[in-house]
């Protein structure tokens, strides 16, 4: 019995909703039937391209690329001689640019020098004026200016110059430029020329270790000799000036190198245009590595040069004026180039040259009150 009652009741609740849905409006089943077609290119959409279809886009991209081109000995050669082409115009606008002296106006309306380097100065060691300047109290490296005091302490310490000296492997470790080999034995007058001529690194470093005093006692006597003579922006560290802690300005550098070629001693190497020494059977020429002693048109009384890249291209020099015969001397500091510190100085003195009755008169130098507070 409870069968037959059951029955009825299902059939008429399929009924029920086979009458719902087909009364359903026609908006809502065309929805759904167009929910169903977007979710089947959906599916379609996120199906995978076979492989093969990507084969010819790849093979039409390799045969777009450009093949490398073949090594051959003219083509470097070739371009070797386009590098080599553009360096040397390169150096050919430099040098053009270096030959034209530049000038400005100071705040008193006088036409100065306008240089390229970091520092530069005009002295005059006879009355101890400055001329001209341009950061002239800035502290710097100085590089193988160093070597001036060196040369100095050297001969202080009265180290005969007849001592045979044999270089050490510590002597030309490192040593940058250097005509020495381990082992060299030469007298410590060779030394001091190559040191002072060549700018010899090793030279250094050996006169330093086998003076009287000794290396460490050499290197307390330059900084005490620095400050003997006044020169309180300058430090030593080492006896080459390869080191970056070798620092002073251009204000002291051109009392110092003043003092130093009055030497006539350390004069005498500065001005020589070469060295020459043996060495066993090796024949050993160094040449002044100070450019305007080659010059033939400046009397050169005495300079060194010095460069490492902290301090750019440095040069000191002791020069006569044609007219008066004068001694000046003329420090630049921070030159951009090799050339340039020589061109540098050049334009310093043939200024200085056209101006010597006003400057030495002490009718153009700066004014002491200015003087005084640079210092």
């Amino acid at each position: 019995m409870g069968t037959s009652i059951g029955l009825p009741k299902i059939a008429v609740s399929l009924a029920m909703v086979a009458t719902m849905v087909a009364y359903l409006p026609v908006s809502d089943t065309t929805l759904l039937a167009q929910t169903k077609a977007s979710g089947q290119r959906s599916t379609a959409q996120k199906t995978p391209a076979p492989a093969t279809h990507k084969k010819p886009v790849a093979a039409a991209a390799s045969k777009a690329a450009p093949k490398k081109q073949a090594y051959s000995s003219a083509t470097a050669r070739a371009r070797r001689a386009e590098l080599a082409r553009a360096r040397a115009a390169a150096r050919a606008r430099e040098l053009k640019e270096l030959q034209t002296p530049r000038f400005t106006v100071d705040e008193f309306g006088r036409e100065v020098p306008d240089v390229r380097a970091e520092a530069a100065i005009i002295y005059n060691p006879e009355t101890g004026e400055v001329l001209w300047e341009n950061h002239s109290n800035d502290q710097r490296s100085i590089a193988s200016i160093t070597k001036v005091m060196t040369a100095l302490v050297f001969l202080e310490s009265a180290t005969p110059l007849s001592t045979l000296v044999t270089v050490q492997r510590s002597d030309v470790a490192r040593a940058s430029t250097t005509y020495l080999r381990n082992g060299f034995k030469l007298t410590a007058e060779d030394l001091l020329n190559l040191l002072l001529v060549g700018s010899d690194n090793a030279a250094a470093r050996a006169l330093a270790r086998v003076s009287v005093m000794g290396y460490t006692a050499f290197m307390q006597r330059m900084n005490d000799k620095a400050k003997e003579l006044g020169l309180d922006s300058t430090t030593y560290a080492d006896p080459s000036g390869l080191l970056a802690d070798n620092v002073s300005s251009a204000y002291d550098q051109a009392r110092l190198i003043a003092f130093a070629a009055a030497d006539e001693r350390l004069g005498a190497i500065m001005r020589k245009s070469s060295y020459s020494t043996t060495v066993g059977r090796r024949a050993i020429t160094a040449n002044n590595t100070n450019h305007m002693i080659r010059s033939g048109d400046i009397d050169v009384v005495g300079g060194k040069t010095g460069f490492i890249s902290r301090s750019g291209y440095c040069l000191a020099t002791l020069l006569r004026l044609p007219q008066s015969g004068q001694q000046v001397v003329f420090v630049v500091l921070g030159a951009k180039s090799n050339a340039s510190r020589f061109w540098e100085t050049r334009h310093l003195f043939n200024w200085m040259a056209t101006r010597t009755r006003a400057l030495l008169d002490g009718e153009f130098h700066q004014p002491q009150q200015q003087q005084d507070e640079d210092q």
